[in-house]
């Protein structure tokens, strides 16, 4: 359709209503016909849902293979390392055997029974017990004043490993006795050598088998290690100390292992010895792996690695072996025929309904050929229709995330007038989702398909709700805004709520818009005496004359809210006095009850009240037709589309009730309808307060209060709003009035009143009657014993901080109610005032105890998840920074830093949270060593002083990933969402508890706003 049609459809709206009607009159297009700009669209997401599913049943088949794969890896590594192991064992035995035999047979007897030639043949006899070793020698402990002894009964002198004559040195372990093939070691010093001196001395001081760092061995060029055993003169005692062994120490019995000849023969046993490669790696030192067997730079499959512990016997020196696949997974066929097959089988499905989509359009296109003005008419409203959906569906998405953060900042510890604030946002950004479907409203209700509810609902909180959202705006333009109801109107009626909140929404936006000065005052009452005006217009008369503009230049007399004229004269103060009046004296609770069993309707008269510009009487025949303003400067000046007014009309018809207005130039308007609703039967109405009434605190019952306001219609407002908390509310036009309600000079006699509090109007308190000072100078005695001062707070639409100042000298609480005044934000701020803030649950307080003041980092590379992960923390008192990566966290926990925990996400892009966990304690663990060493340098005791506790976030941890946690270095696992006593059993190893975090919180929330 060519937009200069749209343009002149949207031009004669009422046309192209009357057109919509005939056609929607004979027919109804289906839901394909309706849609059919989507059935192309529909195709290519049915294609690439069916290719994402193949690709997800692929993806699971393949991860099990490789899951399969890594089992089958780590069995086979986990096997020949302890072959490996095993055999080794075998071989350090027969070593620790020769040197139980060189101390029996040669020091124990004498003369002694070994010598060169007997040691060589011996050794050379028993070989095959010894495959690993090349050879094994035995060195005798000579220290210096024996030397010259020593080297003329052996008739050679001691020399190096460079076969240089020895250095003077204390102590000296020349070779005396060795296995023929390592004959050429007879009499070098062993303990010239730096690492065969530190092997040899530790061998010593233990008793126990020790190991050199691998080194090319002499033939072979094959890598080995030499293994070094004491040997002891005289028998020790059962716990001998290190001095004793040293002192008993004869010589050393040495043994070289060739590493890799050991594991080529266990190896080549092995079938299948192909599949996997293996190394075999010394790291002792942690910065730098010495390779032992195998060639780490072999081609093979680099993305699956299994590490599997080696235990040599050493305690000082630490191996692994790690095993890897010779060649890349092969690519798995039957993952991919299936998915492939998946896929063909429902693209097939896509197409036939695509298909069938088209074909049922070609022939309703053919049917409906004949009106093509007709079809193009409903064709562009349904274009309209579909362009709107899609916008207010891209917003609400948005305003979904802004109300759950207002949601999760609301359970947070917050002031009231934060709390108000809060509040606030969270209801206009409720409104904005109700009013982006007012268009679409208008269409459906053109349509005949607007339906409404009949759920039951508190209208008192939906009142409540409406003011909060035009709070903010009044207390700028300097407004009061207030809404009173009616003591008659049921606690809970049955009817649509939305559309209820909408209607009083446009009415009070409305009024707001187009209200400078003065009030918007929203009353509620059963429509009982006083029947709707009919054409929504009523005509007004002043002095005698009609459509005469009567405008009272600083008139600010009238017994109205705000004191400014309304246009309405029925809800002056002669006839609100009334209403009120027959509600205190002659309406009671038990006549309530009878009038609301004995019928089943009630017909209720909303009325909104303004004091702005009004609507000039040339527009207001017109007020309530479809996007149409009073003039067009309207629109330029206030904004909107005109679109309200027409849409709260067809509601409140759709309700069973009639709107009508009253609305004078310069003096202002009043909108006022009526709607029916049912009442709750009397069995029902248990079930109904516990889910839909206002949650109030009852805490405040019995308290009484005095209300200081010169305007009878305001005061009457507060006392309706105090009343819905039960607290006992009296008025008073003047301070000395409330004083004298008290008694004079404060003394209590029977029949006054002992007022809990004091409500003063910043007007009536700024006017300027000296009575306030002469309140707070009372006794307040009875029969000689003191009574409580009460609490004096103000009540203000806006205050300026000189004006605060002033009226905390002046003795008023530092709690100012702000208005519009609302039952749960009085109760807020009586709250603190009186200092009954509600008490944590018992789980977030044992969280809080922990996280309270702890600085946490969160480390999570999607945004959304961060900031429910920190609001959630945050919710505990702890202080959050994120992190968008594990390289981002790497750079945070640079040491030194004051984070207190981490969060971390276990997949992240770049590095995972295993990766950077791995780092952040590598890191750590160096500047640990690096502490340690320093400080035992300077003689002090040592701590482990970095250790960042490092919690994975997970929303499901299986067993193996838990270990996986555990073995990169993790503290352990908390799951998403947050769950409390999780949370607390995960940190109570890491943190102790804070007794004074819950009263500190209670002292924040006694604070004033």
């Amino acid at each position: 359709m060519d937009l200069g049609l749209k343009m002149r459809i949207l031009r004669y709206h009422p046309l192209a209503l009357k057109l919509h009607e005939q056609a929607g009159s004979k027919r109804k297009y289906t839901f394909i016909q309706a849609h059919r700009a989507w059935l192309l669209k529909f195709l290519m997401l049915w294609i690439l849902l069916m290719a994402l599913i193949g690709w997800f049943i692929y993806n699971k088949m393949d991860a099990d293979a490789k899951v399969r794969r890594r089992e089958v890896l780590g069995s086979l590594c986990d096997q020949r390392a302890r072959m490996v192991q095993d055999q080794f064992s075998v071989s350090v035995n027969h070593v620790h055997a020769l040197a139980i035999l060189v101390s029996t047979f040669h020091y124990y007897r004498t003369p002694s029974a070994i010598d060169q030639e007997t040691f060589a043949e011996y050794t050379a006899r028993t070989a095959f017990e010894r495959p690993l070793l090349s050879g094994v020698a035995y060195a005798q402990r000579v220290i210096n004043s024996e030397r010259e002894t020593f080297e003329k009964q052996h008739g050679w002198v001691i020399k190096t490993m460079e076969r240089e004559p020895s250095q003077v040195r204390d102590e000296y372990a020349p070779v005396i006795f060795a296995q023929e093939t390592l004959s050429y070691l007879e009499s070098l010093d062993m303990m010239s050598g730096e690492e065969d001196q530190d092997n040899i001395l530790r061998a010593r001081a233990t008793g126990k088998a020790v190991l050199t760092s691998p080194f090319r061995l002499l033939g072979s060029h094959h890598l080995g290690v030499v293994l070094t055993f004491p040997v002891y003169k005289s028998k020790l005692p059962p716990k001998p100390t290190m001095e004793e062994r040293i002192k008993a120490t004869a010589g050393y019995v040495g043994g070289s292992f060739d590493v890799e000849s050991l594991v080529e023969n266990l190896l080549g046993q092995l079938a299948g010895n192909q599949a996997i490669l293996v190394n075999v790696y010394d790291i002792t030192n942690s910065t730098d792996h010495l390779i032992m067997y195998g060639n780490q730079y072999e081609e093979g499959d680099m993305s699956l690695v299994h590490e599997s512990k080696l235990d040599f016997g050493d305690p000082y020196r630490k191996h692994t072996m790690i095993c890897r696949y010779h060649q890349k997974a092969p690519t798995n066929w039957i993952a991919l025929t299936t998915a492939f097959l998946f896929f063909v089988i429902l693209l097939l499905v896509g197409y036939i309904l695509y298909g069938a989509g088209n074909h049922i359009v070609k022939v309703e296109d053919d049917f409906h050929e004949m009106q093509e003005l007709k079809v193009r008419a409903e064709a562009a409203d349904i274009a309209k229709s579909q362009f709107l959906a899609t916008v207010s569906h891209e917003i609400r998405t948005p305003m979904n995330g802004i109300l759950g953060m207002l949601g999760l900042l609301q359970s947070t510890e917050l002031s009231s007038t934060q709390l108000d604030y809060a509040q606030t946002a969270q209801a206009c950004g409720k409104a904005l989702i109700a009013l982006i479907n007012e268009v679409l409203d208008r269409a459906k209700i053109e349509a005949g398909k607007l339906e409404l509810e009949a759920v039951p609902f508190d209208l008192r909180s939906i009142l409540d709700d409406v003011l909060s959202l035009f709070s903010e705006k009044s207390r700028q333009k300097g407004l009061e805004l207030a809404v009173f109801v009616s003591d008659k109107v049921p606690d809970i009626v049955m009817g649509d709520p939305g559309r209820f909140r909408q209607i009083v929404t446009n009415l009070v936006g409305n009024s707001v818009k187009f209200t400078e000065r003065g009030h918007i005052f929203v009353k509620v009452h059963l429509a009982e005496n006083r029947m709707p005006t009919m054409n929504g217009k009523v005509e007004t008369f002043l002095n005698g004359r009609s459509d005469e503009v009567v405008h009272m230049s600083g008139g600010y007399n009238f017994k109205t809210l705000s004191g400014y004229e309304a246009a309405d004269e029925w809800n002056s103060w002669d006839n609100f006095k009334h209403l009120i009046a027959d509600e205190e004296f002659f309406f009671d609770v038990s006549v309530k009850k009878v009038a609301s069993e004995s019928s089943e309707q009630v017909t209720l008269m909303v009325s909104v009240e303004d004091t702005g510009a009004g609507i000039p009487f040339s527009a207001q025949d017109r007020i309530f037709m479809p996007f149409v303003q009073a003039d067009s400067s309207t629109s330029r000046h206030y904004g909107g589309t005109g679109i309200g007014l027409s849409i709260s009309k067809c509601l409140v018809e759709l309700m069973g009730g009639e709107i009508s207005f009253v609305s004078r130039p310069q003096v202002g308007s009043t909108f006022s309808f009526t709607a029916d609703f049912r009442t709750i039967k009397k069995n029902s109405m248990t079930d109904v307060k516990k889910h839909n009434l206002e949650d109030l605190p009852s805490s405040f019952r019995g308290l009484k209060a005095i209300v200081v306001d010169g305007k009878p219609v305001r005061a009457a407002v507060t006392r309706y709003h105090l009343k819905r908390l039960g607290i006992q509310a009296k008025v008073a036009n003047s301070i000395n009035k409330a004083v004298s309600l008290c008694g004079k000079n404060g003394s209590l006699t029977s029949g006054l009143f002992q007022p809990d509090i004091i409500f003063v109007e910043k007007d009536t308190w700024v006017s300027g009657e000296d009575g306030i000072f002469n309140v707070w100078q009372l006794d307040w005695k009875q029969n000689g014993h003191m009574f409580k001062i009460p609490q004096m707070i103000l009540l203000a639409t806006d205050i300026s901080n000189a004006e605060f100042d002033k009226a905390k000298v002046a003795g008023f609480s530092d709690t100012v109610i702000m208005k519009p005044l609302r039952a749960s934000m009085v109760a807020a701020c009586l709250q603190q005032v009186l200092g009954m803030g509600k008490k944590r649950p018992k789980g977030s307080t044992l969280v809080r105890s922990l996280l309270c003041g702890k600085k946490i980092l969160v480390v999570d590379d999607n945004v959304v998840n961060r900031r429910v992960a920190a609001g959630a923390l945050k919710k505990f008192g702890a202080d959050v920074k994120c992190a968008e990566s594990g390289k981002t966290a790497l750079e945070m926990l640079q040491l030194p830093h004051n984070f207190d925990a981490c969060f971390m996400d276990i997949q992240m892009p770049e590095m995972d949270g295993f990766e950077a966990t791995r780092r952040i304690r590598m890191m750590e663990r160096k500047a640990n060593e690096q502490q340690m060493n320093d400080e035992c340098d300077e003689g002090n005791g040592w701590k482990n002083k970095y250790h960042t506790p490092i919690l994975a976030m997970t929303a499901d941890v299986i067993h193996s990933t838990n270990e996986e946690c555990l073995r990169c270095g993790m503290d352990g696992y908390v799951s998403k969402p947050f769950e409390e006593e999780k949370l607390y059993e995960s940190l109570a190893r890491f943190f102790n508890p804070n007794p004074t975090s819950d009263s500190l919180q209670n002292g924040r929330a006694g604070q004033a706003t």
